[in-house]
């Protein structure tokens, strides 16, 4: 007590002053409106400065768990969209969608090889088989070529044993998607026929042709077209939407009648 005695006597003129001030501070906002305006907004752009700090700082601590959900709705709207059968009408019900989707991350991607592979962190207790598509958000990526318990190994479309059913976008001209081996941002389109009007820029898309990938998937744009050798053919370049070098989140699609469509088939064959 002594102490605080003594410290106040010490510094008597000064704490005079600090009193003094803050009273006349305190009066002039009171009393002139203008005055209070600022100084309560000075003080709102503190702490609003503050708690948007803060939330900035969790919020990157939180990046992954809303990765996560924005990775599950897309799976979703996905889902529904390839699953709708009438344009005008969505339906939301996806109890008994045709395709399912598995969303999961990349852990290693190549691209500077002839024969390019992605791994993928979800396998076969996620449901994933050999032969389902994998897509991105912005284009087609591969199919699932083996799986373990946990990972998945993804034949990239950059892979010379790549062979995909593709079309042009609104028309019913297919063709082969193969690579070249040339360059990462460039697949070629072969066997669309000489008849077959095309321009630079017309989209290509997945085709009907496949139990593996939905229709009108996108996949990229036409860059450039030339005939083949035998005059009958385009050999087409394709530059990808998908960016080859940077895939981080994808999208597996499980085609559930896939399974009868191939026994099918299979049936077919052995009549022939």
């Amino acid at each position: 007590m002594q102490q605080i005695i003594r410290f106040i006597i010490r510094y008597k003129i000064l704490l005079l002053y600090v009193l003094l001030l803050t009273f006349a501070f305190t009066l002039t906002v009171q009393s002139h409106s203008f005055h209070k305006s600022r100084f309560l907004n000075s003080a709102n752009s503190f702490t609003g400065g503050i708690y948007q700090t803060t939330n900035n700082f969790t919020s990157y601590f939180g990046l992954g768990t809303e990765n996560q959900k924005l990775l599950e709705e897309n799976k979703r709207l996905h889902s529904i969209l390839f699953n709708l059968k009438v344009p005008e009408a969505i339906e939301l019900d996806t109890t008994n969608n045709t395709y399912i989707l598995t969303s999961a991350r990349v852990v290693k991607n190549s691209f500077s090889n002839p024969r390019n592979y992605i791994t993928i962190n979800k396998g076969k207790v996620d449901g994933l088989k050999q032969d389902m598509g994998v897509i991105t958000s912005t284009g087609i990526l591969g199919i699932i070529e083996n799986t373990s318990k946990h990972f998945a190994i993804v034949q990239s479309i950059l892979n010379t044993k790549s062979n995909i059913n593709a079309k042009i976008k609104n028309t019913d001209r297919f063709g082969s998607l193969i690579w070249n081996a040339k360059k990462f941002n460039v697949v070629q389109l072969v066997d669309i026929p000489r008849l077959v009007p095309l321009k630079i820029g017309d989209t290509i898309v997945t085709g009907a042709s496949s139990s593996i990938f939905p229709e009108n998937i996108p996949i990229g744009t036409i860059k450039s077209f030339d005939l083949t050798t035998s005059k009958s053919y385009y050999s087409i370049d394709v530059d990808l939407f998908n960016d080859m070098t940077n895939i981080k989140n994808v999208y597996i699609i499980n085609n559930i009648d896939k399974p009868e469509i191939l026994q099918l088939e299979s049936n077919l064959e052995n009549d022939q």
